[in-house]
């Protein structure tokens, strides 16, 4: 995977090399010609330079590389762990890596007081709310550089560090403006630059997190944490700052391009005439948005028809629709118990715990950002909601959900928050059969002559405000085939190839059937639910 992130970096900077520059013109100044092309290659390089993280190891794309739509890209991990390691391989996340595509389109976090109900942010637990670059996906590419167990950085400042002596520099000063990295480093930058958040020569994290599972394990609460251990004056820190800013917005306009969202499907091809679904496609686009009542979150810009009797008489979109509502729903998934976060109880080498609560961590999703337990809420009207989101995640678009490597349609993926689901028929088969099949286990322990995930579904692992829409659809097997049929003409680079979609070149092995192990018994039984400490 890295010698693929390499190889991607590497052509991005020949693309640099041989673009004619634009000219800075008119008022306001733009950058006219090639502005457009120099920004989306910044956003490029910055997405697959492995210099941005605190080890020089991880880069964005480590996590989300083009053949799998921008998500997980290593199938052993997508079959067991899901969420993937940082560049202090020995801490890994607490959920799968969420899709770049069409992410772009999210608006800004908002609570819609009419519908009770929160829509737009990013990440699955929507804390990237857009409130200061009003742009939630800019901001969500803020958040890993100086997550403890992803980028590591311990200082935001560290970004602007790194790009300063980047090769690609000057592009970026095209873009941004000449001398907008010219900062007076202090001597000791590289040495805190090179130190891993949460070490304890910085007092501990600043996670918020953290604090709250070191609290729910019972241990003493960290000391307060230096927020900002790279010393600079006051003009040289908001250089810093704006070099973070122009970081995420650089990112965000590559991940607009048409090198990440590029509308390039069967679908695509279907709404402008030029496609003929086939006749199972069509049968499973008519069940998506009918008795499946998948379009009721998955928007496709038409009406659902629920019921036999009844004909969906709608007419098609104007646009493209993005088969997302923008909304989130706690869909009643199992805790899945082989994520490495659960056991990441033990200090590391630079005296961190990532999870020092071990299974007593319940994963609240919205609930724990609107708690300022995972992100930081800069809306203090929102807490009041907290208790009614507990356990949503963000609907993500169904486009490039079946994504996979050309040379390698066989490719290992994972699904939802915790990647619990191994394969879009298992998906649709969930959303089929949660109520149907449930059973109040934990994963790995479902009933003698029921198999799991099969016939037997493990109880929800927040078992408050679930999604009622689902989990009965009466669904046979060949319609729930059907459906994932359909699912298949949301896949980019049908029209147009998909920028970067050839460079896996891992194995490619059949599909595995997945039996988790397990939890141990020091984790048994699970905590019903996770009470949050007073606000």
């Amino acid at each position: 995977m890295q010698r693929e992130v390499d190889v991607i970096f590497k052509e991005a900077l020949a693309e640099w090399r041989v673009l004619p520059p634009p000219t800075l013109n008119g008022q306001p100044p733009i950058l006219q010609g090639t502005g457009y092309q120099a920004l989306e290659l910044l956003g490029k390089l910055l997405n697959n330079d492995r210099n941005m993280s605190v080890g020089r190891d991880v880069a964005c794309s480590s996590c989300h590389m083009p053949y799998t739509g921008f998500t997980t890209p290593i199938p052993s991990i997508n079959l067991g762990p899901v969420a993937m390691p940082g560049s202090m391989h020995f801490r890994w996340g607490k959920r799968k890596p969420q899709s770049y595509t069409y992410a772009t389109y999210f608006p800004q976090l908002e609570y819609n007081a009419v519908l009770k109900s929160f829509f737009g942010g990013n990440f699955w637990d929507s804390r990237s709310t857009g409130y200061k670059l009003s742009s939630p996906n800019a901001e969500q590419a803020q958040h890993p550089p100086v997550d403890p167990n992803e980028h590591g950085f311990p200082d935001t400042a560290c970004i602007a560090y790194r790009l300063s002596h980047a090769e690609y520099r000057p592009l970026f000063e095209l873009v941004w403006g000449e001398g907008s990295l010219d900062i007076k480093w202090p001597a000791d930058t590289e040495a805190i630059c090179s130190t891993p958040e949460g070490a304890a020569v910085f007092n501990g994290s600043k996670n918020a997190l953290h604090h709250h599972l070191t609290r729910l394990s019972g241990s003493a609460p960290a000391p307060d944490a230096v927020a900002m251990p790279v010393a600079l004056g006051r003009d040289d820190r908001a250089k810093a700052n704006n070099g973070f800013d122009h970081w995420a917005q650089s990112l965000h306009a590559f991940e607009a391009s048409a090198n990440v969202s590029p509308f390039s499907s069967k679908f695509d091809a279907f709404l402008a005439g030029t496609y003929t679904l086939t006749a199972d496609e069509q049968a499973g686009y008519d069940l998506f948005r009918g008795k499946g009542n998948c379009n009721s979150c998955h928007l496709d810009g038409r009406g659902t028809a629920l019921k036999s009797d009844q004909t969906d008489t709608s007419a098609a979109p104007g646009g493209a629709p993005l088969f997302t509502c923008f909304g989130s729903a706690n869909e009643g998934l199992p805790r899945n118990p082989v994520i490495p976060f659960y056991y990441e109880t033990q200090a590391d080498a630079f005296q961190y715990t990532p999870n020092p609560a071990g299974f007593g961590f319940n994963d609240l999703g919205m609930g724990l950002f609107l708690r300022n337990l995972s992100g930081i809420n800069p809306n203090s009207d929102w807490i009041q909601y907290a208790p009614s989101v507990d356990g949503q995640m963000q609907v993500s678009s169904a486009r490039n959900a079946a994504m996979t490597p050309p040379n390698c349609p066989t490719f290992q993926k994972a699904f939802f928050h915790n990647g619990y689901v191994k394969s879009l028929k298992e998906l649709v088969h969930f959303y089929n059969t949660r109520d149907v099949l449930a059973h109040p286990v934990q994963s790995g322990h479902c009933p003698p002559g029921t198999v799991e995930k099969v016939t037997c579904w493990p109880e929800p692992e927040v078992k408050n405000n679930i999604d009622m829409t689902t989990g009965r659809l009466g669904l046979s097997d060949h319609e729930e085939d059907l459906i994932v049929i359909f699912l298949g003409t949301l896949t980019d680079g049908f029209t147009t190839p998909y920028p970067d979609a050839d460079k896996y070149t891992g194995d490619c092995l059949p599909p595995a059937a997945f039996s988790p192990p397990p939890p141990p018994a020091s984790a048994a039984p699970f905590p019903p639910g996770l009470t949050p400490p007073p606000l």
